[in-house]
């Protein structure tokens, strides 16, 4: 994981791991790494990782079962999209519709791209 500076690591971590449920690698219901295997694999120190649990389970993203571990909360992708969303209405949305408006590209203009496959 390359860590950028915007963001505090604990968040990008997060983000990392919340985008890896949406993509389904963990299903709804399915274990999650320990904090400490996740900490060896990302080079960081494990109180950063359990910050960034800490965070998604704040956010009923996963759940803690005491003496078992962190699980993937049933309603995960859609507290994710949720999150995800509201991150991006406050916090990129308004750069990107003022670049919009200095190029003169219209909602239209947006409707007529092509997604591409590596999506």
């Amino acid at each position: 994981m390359d860590f950028k500076k915007q963001k505090p690591i604990y968040q990008q971590i997060a983000d990392g791991l919340c985008e890896r449920i949406l993509q389904g690698e963990w299903p709804q219901g399915e274990r999650m790494a320990s904090i400490r295997d996740i900490a060896y694999n990302l080079g960081v120190n494990p109180n950063t990782v359990l910050r960034a649990y800490d965070y998604m389970q704040e956010n009923e993203i996963i759940a803690n079962r005491r003496g078992i571990g962190y699980f993937i909360a049933d309603n995960a992708q859609q507290q994710i999209q949720r999150l995800f969303r509201n991150e991006f209405i406050q916090n990129e949305a308004p750069s990107l519709l003022q670049r919009m408006q200095l190029l003169g590209i219209t909602l239209d203009d947006l409707r007529n791209i092509q997604p591409s496959a590596n999506i």
